[in-house]
């Protein structure tokens, strides 16, 4: 870390909480987590409307550690639910900030730009979000599903996918763009990507009912048994959204989300438990087999990585399943706030080129 390297500030907004980090170049020189309480959320009506609100605790919480926002060279927030784009460092223009003010889609990570932008337009710098959930750089024959009014989205863990999948590179000693790797972000959901000379171009949506279960997510499901129960009357609109995506998984089975629970409970006995912990290890597996499909088998590294990735036996689980493939290698956890330091990063020392987002032609939910 050098005087000279550029101070960025990285804001990470999520429901009831605001992260916060100041990195000198690549080193991180401050950081923390502001909490919110319930009373002064419920103020606002909207989460766009709260941004006032957070820029003031971002600047308070910079004054009060004492360090002077006005010598930041860059500012980059969580990307939010925009249109479908290319991976890649944006920088945030008005539009983009329009478009998240009057998305109807209610995310905490739509004030990561709004914040960033705000508060570089007080210090006079430059402001950019990183690979938001929506980065979209399928293959057309990705998308294709058997009923034509429906196709495949690309909604993911993007921003840690793509600087894993840097890091991997590095350690194979060759460019993130001439490398074939699958994936696995192992979180509250589960993504697996296919990344192909530097493109995601296969990934199931983490999000909406897609690839294996996950400690929150139902993962894919039999189609028409899915039909059935939508259609008993049992159900309302948000229960069934809520079984797929927040109530799914470990939630349904176990009543955790904690996978660490499961398998102290798997130890204890509960066959239960063992029978759900050794299928979503499964599944995964069985995801990035998937994977290796549409690699055509030539694969450089197979990349385990989020919070469940410190959980040595359900790696170990997915590990005897797909080693044959190629070999593994295991970044536990995920530093959201260093991968977006590391994007803005990239931009200033112009070892990479900012890209312009631009608004979708129609106002087409990303989420459904």
């Amino acid at each position: 870390m050098h005087d000279s390297d550029p101070a960025i500030l990285v804001i990470n907004p999520g429901s009831t909480s605001t992260k916060i980090a100041v990195f000198r170049g690549a080193s991180r020189i401050l950081g923390g987590q502001v909490h919110h309480s319930t009373e002064e959320l419920t103020a606002y009506i909207k989460i766009a409307d709260q941004h006032d609100f957070r820029k003031r605790v971002i600047l308070d919480f910079l004054l009060d550690n004492g360090f002077e926002f006005r010598t930041l060279s860059a500012v980059v927030g969580r990307g939010g639910m925009l249109a479908p784009m290319a991976s890649g460092t944006y920088t945030v223009t008005d539009e983009m900030v329009e478009f998240l003010r009057e998305n109807p889609t209610e995310h905490a990570s739509n004030l990561g730009a709004i914040l960033a932008w705000e508060v570089a337009s007080i210090v006079g710098c430059r402001s950019f979000v990183v690979d938001p959930i929506v980065v979209d750089e399928l293959d057309d024959v990705a998308r294709v599903t058997g009923i034509p009014e429906i196709h495949r989205r690309s909604i993911f863990h993007a921003l840690n996918h793509k600087a894993v999948a840097r890091e991997a590179a590095r350690k194979l000693g060759r460019p993130y763009e001439d490398t074939r790797l699958v994936v696995a972000h192992l979180g509250g959901g589960i993504s697996v990507a296919a990344h192909r000379c530097g493109r995601v171009v296969d990934v199931n949506n983490a999000l909406n009912g897609d690839g294996p279960m996950g400690p929150e997510r139902a993962g894919s499901l039999p189609a028409w048994q899915l039909i059935e129960l939508t259609l008993s009357g049992t159900y309302d609109r948000e229960k069934l959204r809520a079984m797929v995506t927040g109530r799914g998984g470990l939630v349904a089975h176990l009543e955790t989300n904690d996978v660490r629970e499961a398998r102290r409970r798997a130890l204890e006995g509960d066959s239960e438990a063992d029978l759900v912990y050794r299928a979503m290890a499964y599944q995964t597996a069985k995801e990035i087999g998937a994977m290796a499909v549409v690699l055509e088998g030539k694969i450089d590294a197979i990349v385990l990585t989020g919070g469940i990735a410190h959980d040595q036996s359900f790696i170990d689980l997915i590990t005897q399943r797909v080693s044959f493939l190629a070999q593994v290698i295991v970044f536990p956890g995920e530093d959201e706030m260093a991968s977006l330091a590391n994007g803005a990063l990239r931009v200033l020392k112009s070892e990479e080129t900012e890209k312009t987002w631009r608004p979708p032609c129609t106002r087409t939910l990303v989420v459904s």
